[in-house]
């Protein structure tokens, strides 16, 4: 692994079960467990990825959704500037408590972040309990990205993180430009970014998105 040119610390928040760490590995490592124990407090992972002719590392944090995790809040989003809100799509309790997982991501770090709403285990799509316009509505009014993935078969998993990693190098990049980079506070914004919506699958039967 060589040196990177840019390292961006990106988090991922959801409820418990909703492949928050199989998300992680499946991006950092090509890896899936059916058997994945839940968090205990904080993990993270790395990858490089090659774009504009430089390096960029991930640097990818999952943590606990539970409660009595509460207190490694704080030290878990510093200097984040990318962040997934992930939920299940047959479970649609985890999808409205997105909007709790939400509330936190803005007090703890700076409200231009780069976040992307993400719909977990689309290969489920028989199982869905959250209609993708509901999700594509959440996040066009919280000014997010939406996606829907499956750590499982690897459907879009690298594309939901590259796109955030992306976005951040460009506005880092054109705030270095500007000469108004400050390596605490980038402030990176997903303004003017389309969301991402996923491609819906109308063939009888259904199938991944």
């Amino acid at each position: 692994m060589g040196k990177a040119n840019y390292h961006f610390k990106c988090v991922i928040v959801g409820n418990p079960g909703v492949g928050k760490t199989n998300l992680m590995t499946r991006f950092t490592k090509g890896e899936f467990s059916k058997q994945a124990k839940s968090t205990v407090g904080v993990e993270f992972s790395t990858r490089q990825i090659d774009h504009d002719g430089l390096t960029i590392e991930a640097q990818v944090w999952d943590t606990a959704g539970q409660e009595r995790f509460k207190a490694v809040t704080a030290a878990f989003y510093r200097n984040a500037l990318g962040a997934m809100i992930v939920y299940d799509i047959t479970k649609r309790e985890t999808f409205e408590n997105c909007e709790q997982w939400l509330r936190e991501l803005r007090t703890y770090t700076d409200p231009s972040i780069v976040a992307m709403l993400v719909g977990n285990k689309c290969d489920l799509r028989h199982q869905a309990n959250v209609d993708v316009e509901d999700a594509k509505d959440f996040a066009e009014d919280n000014n997010l990205a939406f996606i829907e993935t499956s750590a499982k078969d690897a459907t879009n998993v690298d594309l939901a993180f590259e796109t955030v990693l992306i976005e951040i190098y460009r506005i880092v990049r054109k705030n270095l430009d500007a000469g108004k980079y400050d390596p605490d506070r980038p402030a990176p914004s997903m303004l003017g970014i389309q969301p991402i919506m996923p491609a819906q699958n109308r063939v009888a039967g259904g199938g991944c998105c």
